[in-house]
């Protein structure tokens, strides 16, 4: 059973949890982590959504949902690790933008991790990732343009800006 904290729509922590898979009250709020990581080439790491989750197939960065009790920055930290197998140093890890999504009840919190390593050192969260891949600039584009990048990345060119 995963419980997130509940913040108002100023990002104000309440006192209260939200148990996963109920929906959310209007003005309840919780945090999701976007994470970026690049590689010393340059390129961006991209993952595969599985099959039976939404937006099947389409790629993305890993992320999710902060635990409570956890920090935005320990949990996109968790969110890698369980999702790939990889431990980011939090020295890596810069916040490039936080923004409220009042359509999906949530605070979205974008890292950046500059951090390298061998995609034959991840271990795929099977039931979330069935592919892992590095990619430059150009691919990410190609990709997006061709629909298969989650759509609700569409803030990804701040990556490059970095």
């Amino acid at each position: 059973m995963e419980l997130w904290d509940v913040y108002d729509q100023n990002r104000n922590k309440t006192t209260r949890v939200h148990k996963r898979g109920n929906p959310l009250a209007n003005g309840d709020y919780h945090i999701v982590v976007h994470v970026w990581i690049k590689n010393d080439k340059g390129e961006i790491l991209l993952t595969k959504r599985h099959p039976s989750k939404p937006h099947p197939n389409l790629w993305e960065c890993p992320g999710g949902s902060i635990l409570s009790g956890e920090d935005s920055l320990p949990g996109a930290i968790r969110e890698v690790k369980e999702e790939i197998g990889i431990h980011l140093l939090e020295s890596n890890g810069t916040l490039l933008t936080s923004e409220r999504r009042d359509e999906f009840n949530d605070f979205y919190d974008v890292w950046l991790f500059n951090q390298s390593f061998n995609l034959e050192d991840t271990i795929l969260q099977m039931d979330e990732v069935s592919d892992i891949k590095w990619v430059t600039q150009s691919e990410l584009m190609l990709i997006y343009h061709a629909n298969l990048l989650v759509p609700t990345l569409h803030y990804f060119p701040i990556l490059f800006k970095t």
